[in-house]
C-alpha cells in the first residue's frame, strides 16, 4: 500500500476519534429525528463498512485472475447531495452504543484491515486484482482502500452537521 493512502487513512480516523472522543452518551446516542441515524450508529456503520471492505479486500486478493479493472468514479461517495442508502448487512444496531465501545470497534476493525493490507508483499496487485462493490461493481482492491477513506470522511462531515443540530436544539 502507497503511503499517501496508509497516510489518508490514520489521518481520517484520528479526524473520527476527535470529533466523537468527548462527546457524553446522551450526545452519542441522540437522533436529530427519526429518519437520520445517531453519531453512534453512524459510528457502528463506519465499523461494519470497514469490516466488509476488509472482507472484500481480503476476498479480492486471494482471486487467481488478477486482471486490471476499470477504475470508477469513487468520489461520487464524498457528494452529499448524493443519497446512499446502506445495504441491510451495513447498516447499523438500533440500540445506543457507548464511546468507548464504539472506538474499540473501530481499532478491532482498522487492525484487521491493516493486517491484511500488511500482507501484501507486491503492491501492484491492489491495482490489478479487484473485488464486487454493491454500488460500483467490480472495483480495483487499490479504490476499496480509498473508499475507506473517502467514505468516512462523508460520514464525519455528517458528524459534524448532527453535533451543531444538537447543540443548538439544546
Amino acid at each position: 500500500m502507497n503511503t499517501l493512502a496508509n497516510d489518508k487513512l490514520i489521518e481520517t480516523r484520528n479526524h473520527l476519534l476527535n470529533e466523537i472522543n468527548l462527546l457524553s452518551y446522551d450526545e452519542f446516542n441522540k437522533k436529530p429525528n427519526s429518519n437520520e441515524w445517531s453519531i453512534a450508529q453512524i459510528c457502528h456503520h463506519l465499523y461494519l463498512v470497514e469490516s466488509k471492505f476488509t472482507q472484500a479486500i481480503e476476498y479480492g486478493l486471494k482471486k487467481i485472475d488478477g486482471h486490471e479493472t476499470e477504475r470508477k468514479n469513487i468520489y461520487v461517495v464524498s457528494d452529499k447531495t448524493v443519497k446512499l442508502n446502506a445495504p441491510d448487512m451495513v447498516k447499523p444496531d438500533v440500540e445506543p452504543f457507548e464511546v468507548q465501545k464504539i472506538i474499540e470497534l473501530l481499532s478491532n476493525s482498522r487492525n484487521s484491515l491493516m493486517t491484511v493490507l500488511s500482507n501484501v508483499e507486491d503492491s501492484s496487485v491492489l491495482s490489478e486484482k479487484s473485488a464486487k462493490h454493491p454500488f460500483f461493481g467490480e472495483l480495483p482492491i487499490d479504490q476499496w482502500i480509498d473508499l475507506v477513506s473517502i467514505h468516512e470522511q462523508r460520514h464525519i462531515e455528517q458528524i459534524k452537521d448532527i453535533k451543531l443540530r444538537i447543540a443548538t436544539s439544546n
